[in-house]
């Protein structure tokens, strides 16, 4: 194992964050696999799951049972980790400039699109290392100007080239789920049955550029394009990608980190990474994908204290009661009900609400909705 630590830009006299990788395996040895953990820095069931993935990653390396390239970021946010207002933890957004830290990620397809055009032909292979050559490339380029930038430079450059980018974030309270572009579901299959997925949110381009979606994206939103000009180009999705989400905030323990830890080594066994003598047994899926333009979210139609009838994972029906608001001034009860039929797969943690305030979302099965569909 090799350990880098990755200086990012100062913010201000006298400070001073690093993002530390660790690195397995040989470079061009294999399939490249990168994993980061808590971007969202205060959703920390992934860095205890990265800690548990670790000892084994070291352990398999010991035995000489690494077949390919496998860096692992426990702490993808030294900065967000750092920030509190209040004594509480702040790290979704940027304090600096309100920015989410899994946003506004660069669009790489508008930027190397005019270079790898006309180099692209009818190898695949070949076509694979010219875009990825083009991506690396852009990012050396870049100039960051901010901290929060020199943060997404350098997640972007030790991502960029990987065939798997899996991204541990969880909820506010929920069950196991996660998110993929359409075009990484067949390879990211077995993953979501070896973690039990309970809500499966497919994809094309959700919107507000969130770092699994800048990195899968360029190459079928590329193929996509070349196809639209009538070239006979091949391109495969050599990058598949995927937001996991490991259940809740509170969800931090080491039963539930080390079953994860086991179930991504398993998938590093399963797609070749890691030798193994016998195949791991991967059991049959708890759910059926849905579009994330079928999931609901719902809101309060007025302030007041949250009372929840449904628990996350529960199958719910229209119609059925998910949550009360209560007005202790007004005497009054607002009934929150489901307008879609499917897993209630998370909700928040706080148990008061403002007017119009998001209480939590069900994964159905018709997609309705259109524009961005990640929140803020």
């Amino acid at each position: 194992m090799q350990r880098v630590d990755h200086p990012l830009m100062s913010p201000s006299l006298g400070v001073h964050k690093t993002l530390t990788s660790f690195h397995f395996g040989q470079v061009g040895a294999g399939p490249k696999f990168y994993i980061q953990a808590s971007l969202h820095a205060e959703e920390l069931p992934g860095m205890l799951a990265a800690y548990h993935l670790r000892g084994l990653l070291e352990a398999a390396e010991a035995a000489g049972a690494i077949r390919g390239e496998i860096i692992l970021v426990p702490v993808a946010n030294p900065i967000g980790l750092a920030q509190r207002v209040d004594h509480k933890a702040m790290g979704r957004f940027e304090l600096d400039t309100s920015e989410n830290f899994n946003r506004h990620y660069p669009d790489l397809m508008q930027a190397i699109t005019t270079t790898v055009r006309e180099q692209l032909g009818t190898d695949g292979a070949v076509n694979v290392r010219l875009v990825r050559a083009a991506i690396g490339d852009f990012l050396r380029a870049m100039q960051p100007q901010t901290e929060l930038q020199s943060l997404r430079r350098t997640l972007l450059t030790l991502s960029h080239d990987a065939d798997r980018m899996l991204d541990l974030h969880c909820d506010c309270e929920g069950v196991m789920h996660f998110y993929t572009e359409e075009a990484c579901w067949p390879a990211l299959e077995p993953l979501a049955r070896l973690l039990g997925s309970e809500a499966i949110l497919l994809a094309k381009n959700s919107g507000g550029g969130p770092i699994d979606e800048c990195l899968s994206g360029v190459w079928w939103q590329l193929a996509n394009l070349l196809a639209a000009e009538g070239r006979s180009v091949v391109l495969p999705q050599a990058c598949c990608t995927t937001t996991i989400e490991l259940r809740g905030e509170g969800d931090v323990a080491h039963e539930w980190a080390r079953a994860d830890a086991r179930a991504l080594f398993a998938y590093l066994e399963l797609e070749g990474a890691i030798a193994c003598a016998k195949a791991p047994v991967v059991p049959p899926l708890k759910c059926q994908p849905t579009p994330l333009a079928g999931s609901e979210t719902l809101k309060a139609g007025s302030a007041g204290v949250i009372v929840f009838a449904a628990q996350v994972g529960d199958r719910l029906q229209v119609g059925d009661l998910v949550a009360e608001i209560i007005d202790p001034i007004a005497n009054s009860v607002q009934r929150v009900t489901a307008g879609v039929a499917g897993v209630f797969y998370a909700r928040v943690r706080e148990r008061y609400a403002l007017a119009g305030a998001e209480l939590g979302k069900i994964a159905g099965a018709m997609p309705f909705r259109t524009g961005d569909l990640l929140g803020a």
